[in-house]
């Protein structure tokens, strides 16, 4: 037996003796991803009160590197192709709905992955709750079946280093972007600081 494989099934065999847990768990592994907007959600809050750009970018980049992740990893998972543990494991106890969709990586763990990179970015604060986060997701999604552990291993890695790798690249790109747009309307969205024009005392009159 493989090392993955005793893993998934020491972690299933937790699983049957912790009864008590299984809601708390299936719901996290399920809806679990409300925290991950809320760490986002959060980290561009964050970012707004700071009033540094680059905060304010890598803020913007969360989201964008979380969706770019998960687009990476559709044709991966289909490639790999990967049975559900369940497939060829019928004994294990299942709490996850059945899919018939490929396991290998996760989804979820890949979500998961791409926000803490992004949010580390942010806020070295915030990227530790997110760790927590992410491990508890990935931990989830092996406890109720759905996945192998390497499954969620790989998603947080790739997940991970697409958000951080994807940042690198767009960085310069975006920080222009989003100078150009804090002179626009949507400045409000993006600092809690005052324009450079607003910032002259209000009884200095204005040169001629």
């Amino acid at each position: 037996m493989n090392p993955d494989t005793a893993l998934l099934l020491s972690i299933n065999d937790l699983a049957r003796v912790t009864g008590w847990l299984h809601p708390v768990v299936l719901a996290y592994a399920s809806y679990g991803l409300v925290v991950f907007a809320a760490l986002m959600l959060a980290g561009w809050w964050t970012a707004r009160q700071r009033a540094e750009l680059t905060a304010i970018t890598a803020a913007v980049w969360a989201p964008v590197g979380m969706l770019l992740a998960l687009g990476i990893n559709q044709p991966i998972v289909a490639l790999v192709g990967e049975a559900r543990p369940y497939t060829l494991h019928p004994e294990i106890l299942v709490l996850a709905q059945r899919s018939l969709d490929p396991s290998f990586p996760s989804d979820h763990a890949v979500m998961a992955g791409s926000v803490t990179a992004g949010v580390f970015l942010v806020s070295r604060r915030l990227g530790v709750l997110s760790t927590v986060a992410a491990v508890a997701m990935a931990l989830s999604r092996v406890y109720i079946g759905a996945h192998y552990p390497q499954d969620v291993l790989a998603g947080l890695l790739l997940g991970a280093a697409v958000s951080i790798v994807g940042y690198l690249l767009a960085r310069r790109l975006l920080t222009r972007l989003i100078t150009t747009l804090e002179t626009t309307l949507a400045r409000p969205l993006l600092t809690i600081a005052p324009a450079v024009a607003d910032q002259r005392p209000v009884n200095q009159p204005m040169a001629s």
